[in-house]
């Protein structure tokens, strides 16, 4: 699948808060804790508690949540499939990071263990 312009910029437009209560009801419906989605989720981007919190308050787009971000430099350990995309192979950089924070609320979802989603080699 090659994901189009349109589809770029709608990621990049979608806000973090109307997204975040989604990640933490899919997680929740599986038996984890929002304290481990948030772990999940400073992992990849670098953002403590009060950051993610303030983040969701501001209502800022995934565009700029990931400009703030620091990215986990063991991102690109990050594969699989997710969406029909294999996030590997995704050339724009911003979708492939909001691929990436998918890809691992995905596996928090199905039970992973904490060490493996985050890439600790």
């Amino acid at each position: 699948m090659n994901p189009t312009e349109q589809h770029h910029q709608r990621m990049a437009n979608m806000t973090f808060a109307s997204v975040y209560p989604l990640y933490l009801s899919k997680v929740e419906k599986k038996g984890r804790t929002k304290e481990e989605l948030d772990q999940v989720i400073s992992w990849l981007t670098g953002f403590d508690d009060q950051q993610l919190q303030e983040l969701v308050d501001e209502k800022v787009t995934f565009e700029t949540f990931f400009q703030r971000a620091t990215l986990n430099p063991n991102a690109c350990l990050i594969t699989g499939v997710i969406c029909g995309y294999r996030v590997e192979d995704i050339e724009n950089p911003l979708t492939q990071q909001v691929r990436y924070l998918d890809k691992l609320v995905d596996e928090l979802a199905k039970g992973k263990k904490i060490e493996k989603i985050l890439r600790n080699i």
